[in-house]
């Protein structure tokens, strides 16, 4: 991660400022257009611009809609205590996702850079906190998060061949590897197969979901309703277990944000990204919300809180023979849920390296694909190393608080940026009231983490802290050898994968 000559690896002005409103305009003028390597505007090679409205509504879908709602429902139950409180969590959860999706659609459109919250970290408050979100995200998030995804979707595709017990380890850890690189071939050949796998196994999540709304709403008009005759009785008002059941309803929510991390690959990005953000997120409430009514209508809260998977129970009881529709809906919808999380959070490295704040190879495009083939790659080798690691799952324990954390700084920014640069062009301006809701809610998170959970959020802040001396050792004052390895490894990917830099021209 040395610190190399901007000529080499970072694009000619840093990912980290600001445009101005009149670059910005011009950007605006041009950002419908498609992108090649033989464009006028373009020195090298640039991610070309392949997104559409419904991909990115597709892959908003995609990411959020994982394998939470079929498996983690009795999370959102659990510390509510009633099904009428576990309702209220899920639409103000899904409610809270909407002001964070709307704030970092003003983020996304005034700061036009792929990487998400690093880069609007970053434009707000400088390189360091930057390279902490991405340190955290390298060293855990990311890869965690795809290694837990894909160990799921191995599990509940074995599932039919193991009906009475847990399919062999050694199995799922060599099925799940295998999708793996399956899916990291397909980003690194070609975006538009990418996004036609997103939109096809989307379409199949949603269509399982409607199977699981339709039982549930045949049951209730056969008079089933005795879940329903005191829906908030046990409720639980804590306020360390509101914010523990805010987590569990968060988590399933998690991967709005998604679309911001390949902003750069969106089609005409001012419009697209707001709308994609306006029609996924109330889609995504509504379907959330009509399947638990489902769950909580045929199943009894003492059968969700005793399930690991409430889908596959749901499908044992109401689907007969056909219930091995529910373990294969989870595995799709894992499938979908890890190609959407590949392609965007590998556009995250490749951001950072682009930076200066990874090894420059990971910033490389292949002249033929036009896709960042080395950050792919990367990507997919942590992730298989994770998948072989026996206590993957408890890394994700670490970190709850730590995602809540960095998000909360990423809309601290949009503020901040409010007051530090009035004058900035921003195409989505939101009203002030909801970044600072959204602000007073997500610190009410991480202080409430820090009394129920104080050893993890105590993890979490170590893995943060531990990426200051990192920062300063390898890209505030690199050593000579870091540099020099850096550089020979960029030249060997540059011929291997045939890959350039990614350079753009600022107007």
């Amino acid at each position: 991660m040395a610190r190399v000559q901007a000529s080499e690896t970072l694009i000619p002005r840093q990912v980290f400022e600001v445009p101005s409103a009149e670059a910005s305009g011009k950007q605006r003028a041009r950002s419908g257009s498609t992108t090649s390597k033989s464009s006028s505007n373009v020195s090298g090679v640039q991610l070309k611009k392949q997104i559409g409205l419904l991909d990115g509504v597709a892959i908003i879908v995609g990411v959020i809609v994982g394998s939470g709602i079929f498996v983690s429902p009795k999370g959102v139950l659990k510390f509510s205590g009633s099904i009428g409180q576990s309702l209220i969590v899920w639409v103000l959860c899904g409610v809270l996702s909407m002001v964070g999706a709307l704030c970092y659609a003003e983020l996304g459109t005034m700061i036009p850079k792929s990487g998400g919250d690093y880069a609007y970290i970053g434009a707000a408050f400088g390189p360091l906190p930057a390279f902490l979100y991405l340190w955290v995200a390298l060293l855990i998030l990311v890869p965690t998060g795809n290694a837990i995804t894909a160990l799921t979707f191995a599990q509940y595709l074995l599932k039919p061949f193991w009906p009475s017990c847990e399919a062999p380890i050694e199995a799922v850890q060599l099925l799940a590897a295998a999708m793996i690189c399956v899916l990291t071939v397909i980003n690194c050949y070609n975006v538009k197969w990418v996004t036609r796998v997103t939109d096809i196994f989307t379409g199949t999540k949603v269509v399982a979901l409607l199977v699981i709304v339709g039982a549930g709403v045949w049951y209730l008009f056969n008079g089933n309703t005795e879940h329903w005759d005191k829906p908030f009785d046990g409720g639980l008002q804590s306020p360390g277990y509101i914010a523990l059941a805010f987590y569990s309803g968060l988590f399933s929510y998690s991967g709005w944000n998604y679309l911001n991390f390949v902003t750069e690959e969106l089609k005409d990005p001012y419009r697209n990204l707001p709308k994609a953000i306006c029609i996924s997120m109330p889609v995504v409430t509504i379907i959330y919300m009509i399947t638990n009514i489902a769950y909580f209508s045929v199943l009894s809260t003492e059968e969700i809180l005793s399930s690991d998977a409430v889908a596959v129970t749901f499908g044992d009881k109401m689907l007969g023979y056909m219930s091995w529709i529910m373990p294969f809906a989870v595995a799709c919808s894992t499938f979908g849920s890890l190609n959407g999380a590949i392609f965007a959070s590998s556009r995250l490295f490749f951001v950072g390296a682009r930076n200066g704040h990874l090894p420059a190879a990971i910033s490389l495009i292949n002249v033929n694909c036009l896709t960042p083939i080395p950050s792919l790659i990367f990507l997919g080798a942590l992730t298989l190393l994770l998948l072989f690691i026996e206590d993957t799952y408890v890394l994700i324990n670490y970190v709850s608080y730590v995602e809540a954390l960095f998000t909360l700084i990423s809309v601290s920014g949009l503020l901040w940026l409010r007051y530090k640069q009035p004058k900035t062009e921003r195409p989505i301006r939101v009203s002030l009231i909801l970044p600072v809701i959204y602000l007073i809610v997500c610190l009410f998170l991480v202080i409430s983490s820090c009394s129920q959970s104080p050893f993890e959020v105590g993890i979490g802040t170590i893995i943060i802290l531990s990426g200051i001396p990192v920062y300063y050792l390898t890209i505030h004052h690199p050593v000579n050898w870091l540099a020099d390895t850096s550089q020979a490894i960029n030249m060997w990917c540059s011929k291997f994968f045939i890959c350039m830099p990614n350079q753009e021209k600022f107007d």
